[in-house]
């Protein structure tokens, strides 16, 4: 697939609608050309302490950050009904759905999974984990600060490239 968005959210606490970080790659003829990340005042705003120890987004971070809605909205030009890609997809699009829910938006559609197209490619014996850094590791992808919302949505774009 050669144009497409990569996402990636974070979330403050187990609810799938507390979306506090969001970022996105934009692909272009199989190139990257362009990335949006914003913080995010999740709803509902309240922090679980598992989500910070993975992420490290608190609620100081996020206090004064716009809404989903506001940021959803802010970037409907910029996705261009683009498919949309997450790695383990059902996660991110689980979030993004709820959150537009609360928000009276409509949900996105299609969601593709670079978990699951890298799941049927790489046989188990190869590579056993197919997480989003053993992939990256595996295909020599840098991965900065895994959990922050735009560099896993970095990485998942280049393994978009190369797996769908």
């Amino acid at each position: 697939m050669d144009n497409f968005v990569a996402i990636d959210v974070e979330t403050a606490n187990f609810n799938p609608s507390s979306i506090c970080a969001i970022g996105a790659v934009k692909v272009r003829d199989g190139l990257v050309v362009d990335s949006r990340y914003s913080l995010v005042n999740p709803e509902p705003n309240f922090y679980s302490y598992a989500c910070v120890r993975v992420h490290g987004l608190t609620d100081a971070d996020t206090f004064d950050a716009p809404t989903f809605g506001h940021v959803w909205a802010e970037w409907q030009e910029w996705l261009e009904d683009l498919p949309l890609v997450a790695h383990n997809a059902a996660f991110d699009s689980k979030c993004i759905a709820q959150a537009c829910r609360i928000y009276q938006l409509d949900p996105p559609e299609p969601f593709l999974c670079t978990l699951v197209a890298a799941r049927k490619q790489i046989p188990r014996a190869m590579l056993p984990s197919k997480s989003l850094d053993s992939l990256c590791d595996y295909f020599g992808i840098p991965l900065h600060q895994h959990h922050n919302a735009l560099d896993d949505a970095q990485a998942c774009a280049a393994l978009g490239i190369i797996l769908l």
